[in-house]
Parts: C-alpha cells; structure tokens; sequence
C-alpha cells in the first residue's frame, strides 16, 4: 500500500485531475450512449396512460405517468415480494397500444409483434377473484420544458395521453415520444 501512495504522491497533480476528469466523461458518455442504443433499436410499443405532480427541484417539470400495464394479473402475485425483477409480455392489440398478459421471473421467449419488458415489482393487489402485481419499468417520469407540466397532466387525467415506447430485446425500455389525442408533442432526442 505504502508504494502505491508513493506512487500516486509522485504524479502531477495536473494529471490526476485530467484523470478524474476523463473518468467522469466516459461514465457520463455511457449513460448517454446506452440510451441512445435503447432508442435506435429498441422495438417500439404504444401505451395507454393513467391519471395519477410536476416539479423535480433539480431537473425542472415532469409529469408522472402510470400505464395500464402497470397491472398485471398474476396467479403468483403473492409470492412475487417486492423489489423482484420481472419480465412482462406485451401484445398489440387491436386498436395499436399493447397490454400486459403475463409475468414471468426470468426472459422467456414470445413471438413477434410481442415483446416482453423488464420491471421491478412494486406491489400486489389479491382479492379472493382476482390477484394483480404492480410492476414499475423505469418510464413513469416524463420530463418537459419548464411550465408545460401541469398542461399534458391535464391532458393525461383527461385520458388523452399515451406514449411510444422503445423496447429492446434484453426488456430494456425508454420514452420515445409523447402523444396527446394520438398526436406527437415531444420526440426524445437521440443526443
């Protein structure tokens, strides 16, 4: 240990700066990367929003979303705790939004146009008729231009927004553009 910090006592502060500094720019790059990689190949699937408030301190107005696929009927809700990872199946129906119609706990196989999304469950709803998980995928938030928040949450406890998302194989998901009435209000950039 003690030649190590001799070591690092040796290199040019200058150096060790630009070393922090290059660190902090590639893990930054990753994130930016992976999303755009999640956007450009990520299949794209359409959701029905849910009404659940807008105001994140640091990154300005968002809007909370909740999805129809949020629950999902489940024969093994109850021994699904909370915090466990699952991947949800997604099939298109008629009218062009997708629906949830099964859990499963590891990637299972499904065909084409379905894709299957992972989540992190968040709860269980069990009634002696039915028993539903709640599943979080990570798209809940939307962020907008600061101001126009408390405009599409209008919209959305009005019913009127939905949203494309982008799915990748390994269930990987990202907003890609917001709708109000089936109209496009806000594409996500691919950086």
């Amino acid at each position: 240990m003690k030649r190590f910090l001799d070591f690092v006592t040796r290199i040019p502060k200058p150096a060790l700066f630009a070393a922090a500094a290059l660190v902090q720019v590639a893990l930054v790059s990753v994130m930016v990367f992976d999303r755009i990689q999640i956007l450009r190949q990520g299949t794209e699937v359409k959701l029905h929003t849910r009404a659940v408030d807008p105001r994140d301190l640091l990154r300005g107005d968002y809007v909370t979303l909740n999805y129809d696929i949020t629950s999902v009927a489940s024969a093994e809700a109850k021994d699904l705790p909370r915090e466990k990872i699952v991947f949800v199946e997604l099939v298109p129906k008629t009218d062009g939004f997708y629906e949830a119609v099964s859990v499963h706990r590891e990637p299972v196989p499904v065909a084409k146009p379905g894709v299957l999304i992972k989540g992190r469950v968040i709860g269980s709803f069990i009634t002696p008729t039915s028993s539903q998980v709640r599943v979080s995928y990570g798209i809940e938030k939307y962020f907008v231009p600061q101001g126009e928040g408390r405009e599409i949450e209008q919209a959305r406890n009005q019913g009127k927004v939905s949203v494309i998302a982008a799915v990748t194989p390994a269930g990987r998901a990202a907003i890609k553009r917001l709708l109000i009435d089936d109209k496009p209000v806000y594409d996500e950039p691919l950086f």
